[in-house]
């Protein structure tokens, strides 16, 4: 028996609905930065890395993608407050402008250590851009600049987004239902 079949889930946000939104965030950014060259899209690892990738197929202007790994869940389903830099950046950010990208944004720990390190880089600019916002759940307060969607406080799977590191596959959100 697969993985797949010994979790309880739903869909939450289907796959036509994932390019929907990412079309409309696309819009807006390409409005944004319609005379920049050269956006850096910052992918934190590993969840971000679909719809980034996604994502830069929809944006008009050159991007440029460099990706780090930080993590405060550990393997569980809640966050543990203890941010670890995994892996950092290959290369400077001085001057450039940066769109750090995530897949959901929950407490905001992980993103609010990721960006005051970026920030300290002295970059052009940075803007933060996430699929998906808990605000319900967040503990500390980040500034997002593009949300795709906001969804209440639910374990999701799926474009990306995993449990113990498997579901990252499913072309859709899904929400799983406790056992």
């Amino acid at each position: 028996m697969s993985k797949l079949n010994q979790l309880n889930y739903e869909v939450m946000i289907s796959e036509e609905e994932i390019g929907q939104i990412l079309d409309t965030v696309a819009a807006k950014i390409n409005q944004d930065y319609a005379d920049v060259d050269n956006l850096l899209l910052v992918g934190l690892l590993k969840g971000s890395v679909v719809v980034m990738s996604d994502l830069a197929r929809r944006l008009t202007g050159d991007v440029h993608f460099d990706f780090m790994t930080a993590s405060s869940y550990h393997g569980g389903t809640e966050s543990s407050g203890d941010v670890k830099i995994v892996m950092d950046l290959a290369n400077s950010i001085r001057g450039r402008h940066v769109m750090l990208v995530e897949d959901i944004i929950d407490t905001g720990r992980t993103l609010s250590k990721v960006r005051e390190l970026l920030l300290s880089r002295e970059p052009a600019s940075l803007k933060i851009c996430t699929f998906l916002d808990k605000p319900s759940r967040r503990v500390v307060d980040v500034p997002v600049d593009y949300v795709g969607r906001e969804i209440p406080d639910e374990f999701v799977i799926g474009y990306g987004l995993d449990y113990a590191e498997s579901y990252r596959q499913l072309p859709y959100i899904a929400k799983v239902n406790p056992a």
